[in-house]
């Protein structure tokens, strides 16, 4: 598979498989693991910080020669192949289902900081798109 990406991929199925073990074996033995997933949780959105803020400055340098929306950039609509686009998403929906699951399953317990991993998701497809992505060119306006 010669996909563009592939590292990303890689990084964004990995930490969701690790990640949602994690989660599910905490909800599971209530409070032995609670502090590894509220730690483990914590660093992804860290890390999906960064990944969101440098999209969202590839884009911008982009955008002067293409029209780049936040729907194609962070969602991957029209600007990735079929493929990429189901599974980047289909991680992010994973992310979303197990972080407000194990919440709602735990309220008020280290698990809630479970809620903010979505946004490592979203870093990840951004910088998909940012790097890889598609775009239709900007149309040039007479002067």
């Amino acid at each position: 598979m010669n996909q563009p990406g592939r590292g990303l991929i890689a990084l964004d199925t990995w930490a969701t498989a690790v990640w949602t073990v994690l989660c599910l074996a905490a909800a599971v033995l209530t409070g032995v693991l609670n502090l590894v997933v509220a730690i483990t949780s914590l660093v992804l959105f860290g890390v999906g910080i960064v990944l969101f803020l440098w999209a969202f400055w590839l884009a911008v340098q982009r955008s002067r020669e293409e029209l780049i929306g936040v729907g194609g950039l962070y969602f991957l609509a029209g600007c990735a192949p079929k493929a990429v686009q189901v599974r980047l998403m289909g991680l992010f929906g994973v992310q979303v289902l197990v972080s407000f699951g194990v919440a709602i399953a735990h309220p008020f317990t280290a698990l809630a900081f479970a809620t903010l991993v979505p946004l490592f998701g979203l870093g990840v497809s951004g910088l998909w798109g940012a790097r890889h992505g598609t775009f239709p060119p900007r149309p040039h306006e007479a002067a």
